[in-house]
């Protein structure tokens, strides 16, 4: 039987749980390893170190802005708690003194935080210090530390200093992004980019792409394009690889540090990390989706899990106004677990289900206990002891249940607002067959008042259509086209760059028709139509009483109810191509016949490093074409793969875009994963496929085109 399979996320709560246990194993609590409570973060499911008394050691932690994102991505203040964090606070931010109380530090290893370090230290705020560094500290920092700490007389107070290789940012079990912020695809592409801040920016790609590495265990066989920076860094990460490997006897890929699933170093056993450009396709970092996380990510501006969404003060009194409210989306969650990646009307179907659910467990334990609400159960005492037992047991879950699904409802509500306000249904829909639409069509679209009130909506189909048709656009009809986005009120500015890159982007970019799975439907339309009209018809007394029960009504009238088809991304072709050749199409396997091919444990298959001279050329077209403005230049021949190696499958991937990632990749490559493996599975065939996407920042539609399509654009007005 396999064993359990451990995503990202769960390694990194690991490493993260052993720093918050002073970097000691944590020893597992049998007890309440499948308890609800400790599922639910109510309790640690390990055992945190004791002091020679036998009691907890309480301990302050203290991080900086990459720390505090890491750790709150998939930690919360409960957990911290069962690991006897009390306080926890941003090494910028005034603190006072506590003494003789430990301090976890959790930052990045940079002089001015190794300065604060030391101020605390000499200030005896805390005692002892136990310092960790999100990466590898440099050698000459850490020499520099060294010379402070002497200066300083505080190296009796530092108990321990390790390098932890967690600067990157888990999002959901399988994604992640380094953090990098909300312009990498700017200054990758800008010609005004200094070739320092070019660097800066490929050193701290390669640091985080290493920790990924390092996180999961194993070294990956890593296969990137030809030219621009996914070459460079590809390069430069397969000389990380080798040189650790080389240059430490107990390194961090040794067996002593090997992951329990690891049991094997052949190419067959060990994943695939696939390094592209964003330029490969930029249609999904505008897209408009129809699924619940890119809702939430697109309409409700999500990140780092979060979100804030107004909801009214008194659901019964709708002139009382309404308030903002601040929600955490994680894998505690069952519905965002189990809903995220799911269309938006089976979320809207699901969320009835579950509330419908609840009520009727509700009712359950009421009508044992005798009580008249759950409510009542803490004050009732005529109920017997055996049934009161059991619902006392069973109102923690119960209540947590109402909570999230209460929240999903409030979140529901404030997207469907976004989708009708924005009209999002009828730009989804336009986007579903975008190269079938005509250029009248589409000036026809941009010209009506009625279609939606974001102007940005407009934008944002155009680019996709100008980047997906065949067909061509002469200069009258660009003015044309630009006229009517400025007419409904879109800042054009982007559309510069946009048109410099348009003949690149088509040849990297696969167009895929609809995936055609067996269907046990025989009515396609009410197929389509089914996931609103169950909760617009049978909703629970909490929705169909009082005003948000109306409110939704009046929402949910008017907004198209249909479900996405099936069809593969450009991105997740290529991985399909790259992970299982026998079953990609031709058509993908011909993109990526030239793509390079790098093993860090093997003598044979190693890049040349990129020479510096070279980081600044243009980066060239696949075929040699015209180049990307700004872009960065093809890095020498690098190796090719052999036809065994371009033949080669895995089943494991880690896909990395540089200049930015998009919700809805992430999705369609686990969508791709989930449909495989079920049909790998029900061949006998056996093989589970799981994919990790990654990205330097998670980017919502309107940060791209405002923040650095538009900038790029006016650098070229």
């Amino acid at each position: 039987m396999a064993s359990h399979h451990q995503s990202l996320r769960d390694r990194q709560i690991a490493s993260i749980e052993r720093i918050l246990n002073l970097n000691h194993d944590p020893t597992q609590n049998v007890e309440s390893h499948h308890d609800p409570a400790a599922a639910n973060g109510l309790i640690p499911q390990s055992t945190p170190i004791l002091n020679s008394d036998g009691d907890p050691i309480w301990k302050i932690l203290v991080f900086d802005n990459l720390g505090r994102d890491v750790i709150s991505s998939v930690l919360r203040v409960n957990d911290l708690r069962g690991w006897g964090v009390t306080i926890h606070l941003n090494i910028k931010s005034p603190r006072h003194p506590i003494p003789d109380v430990p301090v976890l530090y959790l930052l990045e290893p940079t002089p001015t935080n190794l300065q604060l370090i030391t101020s605390d230290l000499s200030h005896n705020l805390y005692s002892p210090a136990y310092i960790n560094f999100l990466s590898s500290i440099p050698r000459p920092l850490l020499e520099d530390f060294a010379s402070q700490t002497a200066a300083a007389g505080t190296a009796e107070g530092i108990a321990q200093v390790f390098d932890q290789y967690l600067n990157f940012i888990v999002g959901e079990p399988d994604l992640f992004s380094l953090g990098m912020g909300k312009e990498t695809y700017w200054t990758m592409n800008s010609a005004q980019t200094k070739d320092e801040e070019l660097d800066a920016v490929v050193d701290r790609v390669l640091s985080g792409l290493f920790s990924v590495v390092v996180t999961m265990g194993t070294i990956p066989i890593i296969r990137c394009p030809r030219g621009g920076a996914a070459e460079m860094i590809s390069a430069k990460l397969d000389r990380k690889l080798r040189d650790h490997i080389l240059n430490s006897k107990d390194n961090l890929f040794s067996p002593s540090h090997q992951r329990p699933t690891s049991t094997a170093s052949t190419p067959s056993s060990r994943p695939v990390l696939i390094v592209l450009d964003r330029n490969v396709d930029l249609i999904p970092m505008l897209s408009h989706s129809w699924t619940y996380q890119s809702l939430v990510h697109d309409v409700l501006k999500m990140h780092l899990n979060r979100i804030t969404v107004e909801t009214p003060i008194d659901e019964t009194n709708p002139a009382k106004g309404s308030a903002k409210r601040a929600y955490d989306l994680n894998s505690n969650d069952f519905f965002w677990t189990r809903n995220a990646g799911v269309p938006f009307p089976q979320v809207a179907e699901d969320i009835d289900a579950e509330l419908t659910r609840y009520k009727e467990d509700a009712n359950d334990i009421t009508r044992k206990t005798g009580a008249s609400s759950i409510e009542d159960l803490q004050n009732d005492t005529s109920a017997s002891a055996q049934h009161l037992k059991a619902a006392i047991t069973l109102l923690p879950e119960l209540r947590e249940r109402k909570a999230t699904l209460d929240m999903h409802m409030n979140i529901a509500t404030a997207l469907l607002k976004g989708i009708k306000d924005r009209q999002l249904d009828n730009f989804f829909q336009i986007e579903e067959n975008v190269t079938k639409q005509t250029k009248a069509q589409i000036l026809e679209l941009l010209n009506d008042e009625g279609k939606g009130k974001e102007p940005l909506d407009k934008l944002r189909l155009f680019i996709i259509w100008f980047l997906s048709t065949e067909q061509d656009v002469s200069r009258i009809e660009m003015e044309r086209f630009e006229e009517a986005l400025k007419t409904a009120g879109a800042d054009t500015t982007a559309l510069a760059y946009i048109k410099s890159v348009r003949e690149i982007t088509r040849m990297t970019m696969m167009t895929s028709a609809p995936t055609q799975l067996p269907s046990t439907s025989t009515n396609p339309t009410n197929e389509l139509f089914r996931g609103f009209s169950s909760i617009s018809n049978r909703l629970t007394d909490r929705l169909a009483s009082g005003a948000l029960g109306a409110n939704f009504e009046n929402l949910i009238s008017g907004v198209k109810n249909f479900l996405p088809e099936n069809k593969d991304l450009t991105v997740t072709k290529i991985t399909e191509s790259l992970m299982d050749p026998g079953s990609a199409s031709s058509g993908a396997i011909a993109k990526t016949e030239g793509y390079l091919y790098f093993d860090p444990r093997s003598a044979n298959a190693r890049g040349t490093m990129p020479p510096p001279s070279q980081l600044r050329n243009h980066q060239q077209a696949p075929t040699g074409g015209a180049s990307i403005p700004g872009g960065l230049g093809s890095l020498g021949p690098g190796t090719g793969a052999s036809f065994g190696q371009r033949r080669q499958g895995f089943s494991e991937a880690v896909v990395f875009t540089v200049g930015g990632g998009s919700m809805d990749e992430y999705g369609n490559l686990q969508d791709w994963a989930k449909r495989t493996s079920a049909g790998h599975e029900s061949r006998g065939g056996g093989v589970r496929r799981r994919v990790v996407y990654g990205s330097t920042e998670i980017v919502n539609a309107e940060d791209f085109v405002l923040g650095e399509l538009s900038r790029l654009g006016r650098e070229m007005g």
